[in-house]
C-alpha cells in the first residue's frame, strides 16, 4: 500500500506540489492526469524515491521512505519499484537482453538467473527476436517494450510509468502494454509474473489517459490532486 501524506515540493520560488495526499491499495491501477507542468512527474519521482519532498512523507508497505539513508533508498528502489520512463533511458552500449537483466544483476542475482528471466519477459512482450539488438537498432515501440520488461525484472511490488507513450506515435502508443492496464497488468502479468503491489501510471491529459482502464483517475489541479 502507498500512503502519500501532505507532500510539498518547490524548486526555488516555484511551488510544484502543495500538501498532496493520497492512498493507493495493493493491486490497484491509478492514472494521474493533468496538463504539462502540473507536477505529475515530480509526484511520481517522489513516490519512486528519485526525489525528496520538502515536507510530508511517503510510506510504501509500512516503510517510511524518509527514514532510509541514500544507500537504503537505492536498495529499496531496486528491489521494490519498477520504472517505465517516457524516453526509455536504455543503456546504448548494451543489448535488449542486457538492459532488461541489469536490475537483477545489480541486485546480486546470478547471470544465468537474470538472463533467463530477461528472455522470458522479452518473449512475453514479443521481442524474442530482438534480444541481441542494441537500442539504436530498435524502433521506438520496441525500445519502450524493453523498458517495460526491465521494469518487471525484479518482480516489483510497485510499477511507476511516467507518460510511457509520450514520445510514441499513435499506432505504437496503442500497442504499448501499460496503456491497457486492465488487460495486461491486471490479467496477463499477475498470472505469469505474480506481483502483490500497486501500479500507478502517469499519462498526459490529452493522450491515452482517456482510453485507459484504471481503478482510479486523479487530476492535478492548483498544485493538488482531485478525483
Amino acid at each position: 500500500m502507498i500512503e502519500v501524506k501532505e507532500i510539498e515540493k518547490s524548486y526555488g520560488t516555484l511551488q510544484v506540489l502543495k500538501k498532496v495526499s493520497l492512498s493507493i491499495e495493493n493491486s490497484k491501477v491509478v492514472t494521474i492526469v493533468g496538463p504539462s507542468g502540473a507536477g505529475k512527474s515530480t509526484l511520481l519521482h517522489i513516490i519512486g524515491t528519485l526525489d525528496k519532498p520538502d515536507n510530508g512523507e511517503v510510506v510504501i508497505d509500512g516503510v517510511n521512505l524518509n527514514s532510509l539513508s541514500d544507500d537504503k533508498l537505492a536498495e529499496f528502489r531496486n528491489r521494490h519499484i519498477g520504472f517505465v520512463y517516457q524516453f526509455h533511458h536504455l543503456l546504448p552500449e548494451f543489448t535488449a537482453l542486457e538492459n532488461v537483466a541489469m536490475p537483477a544483476l545489480i541486485a546480486g542475482k546470478s547471470r544465468k538467473e537474470s538472463f533467463d528471466r530477461a528472455k522470458e519477459l522479452l518473449d512475453f512482450l514479443k521481442l524474442s527476436d530482438r534480444v541481441g539488438h542494441k537500442p539504436a537498432q530498435l524502433s521506438g515501440g520496441e525500445q519502450q517494450r524493453v523498458s517495460v520488461a526491465r521494469a518487471l525484472m525484479n518482480n516489483p511490488e510497485l510499477i511507476l510509468a511516467d507518460e510511457p507513450s509520450g514520445n510514441l506515435d499513435t499506432e505504437n502508443a496503442r500497442k504499448l502494454p501499460l496503456l491497457r492496464p486492465s488487460r495486461h497488468l491486471q490479467a496477463d502479468l499477475p498470472h505469469r509474473y505474480p506481483q502483490r503491489g500497486t501500479c500507478p501510471a502517469v499519462r498526459p491529459e490529452n493522450r491515452a489517459a482517456g482510453r485507459s482502464s484504471s481503478d482510479l483517475r486523479l487530476k492535478t489541479w492548483d498544485l493538488r490532486l482531485e478525483t
